[in-house]
């Protein structure tokens, strides 16, 4: 489906096809428009794709993470055509500001901002040819990346991210971070994070059970209102894996996975907004 067919379907379909509304759409054709225009100043030869069906191009292949080959088949063009698109769209909007995550500093200078939280996830990749080790993860049983977020609760918003191999630890990725955050705020996150109460005073993470010491009733009582609260992180790993590309086993090279990652974060937070 090219663009011209992609704007005849009503609004809630559009947005079901390509993950995100048109408005968000038009916005972000907007900004690769102003980048082709300095890109051409001086002259050069155009691209016989238009910047919609680029932008299509790249959104289709998060969405539904089919290959290149087949998304090329559906455009009329080559496969390493598609991949150029995909590359060049994904450099503009990375760079504009408006697709700019808040970053660590929001934790020290945002005032309204009362409960971070705080998870990590992990998404598939193929096995690597080389230190194999190094991206196996033991909960997974399987090689991975991991992707560490940290959301606002107030807003449901992602400040910021941190990424790793799937064997790192969700606590050490979280060390490696090296997130200062304000003791005022408070920070709540899950098991994986036992110990945090070292890094930050004002923290909360489940009770753990043990053959000695079983929880008792209010303790789980606890667990269970804590589980409550934090269920707005999972939520935001939930609609961010829509776009199967963080879902589905990750065929690309590694050292794109956090610029597309951060970038589909960016687009969530815009959708908020």
């Amino acid at each position: 489906m090219t663009y011209e067919e992609l704007i005849k379907l009503p609004p809630p379909h559009f947005r079901r096809y390509i993950g995100v509304t048109q408005a968000l759409f038009d916005k972000m054709t907007q900004i690769l428009h102003q980048a082709y225009q300095i890109k051409h100043k001086k002259g050069g030869r155009h691209s016989a794709i238009s910047m919609e069906n680029k932008l299509l191009i790249t959104l289709t292949y998060y969405r539904e993470y089919r290959t290149q080959f087949h998304i090329g088949q559906d455009f009329g063009i080559s496969e390493s055509a598609v991949c150029k698109s995909i590359h060049w769209v994904e450099s503009v909007l990375i760079k504009h500001p408006d697709f700019a995550l808040p970053s660590k500093k929001s934790l020290w200078q945002d005032p309204d901002m009362d409960t971070v939280l705080i998870d990590a996830t992990e998404v598939p990749i193929e096995r690597p040819k080389k230190k194999q080790k190094r991206c196996y993860s033991g909960k997974k049983k399987r090689h991975t990346l991991k992707a560490q977020i940290v959301v606002n609760k107030a807003d449901k918003s992602i400040i910021c991210t941190h990424f790793s191999t799937g064997r790192c630890h969700d606590f050490t990725l979280f060390r490696h971070s090296k997130l200062t955050i304000n003791e005022d705020k408070t920070i709540k996150v899950d098991s994986g994070y036992q110990g945090i109460q070292k890094q930050h005073s004002n923290s909360v993470s489940p009770q753990k059970n043990s053959k000695k010491h079983p929880l008792t009733q209010e303790q789980k009582k606890e667990n269970r209102k804590l589980a409550a609260e934090r269920i707005t992180n999972e939520h935001v790993i939930g609609v961010l894996k829509r776009f199967r590309i963080l879902s589905c086993r990750n065929r690309n090279r590694r050292k794109r996975f956090g610029l597309r990652f951060n970038l589909i974060a960016a687009i969530y937070n815009l959708e908020l907004a």
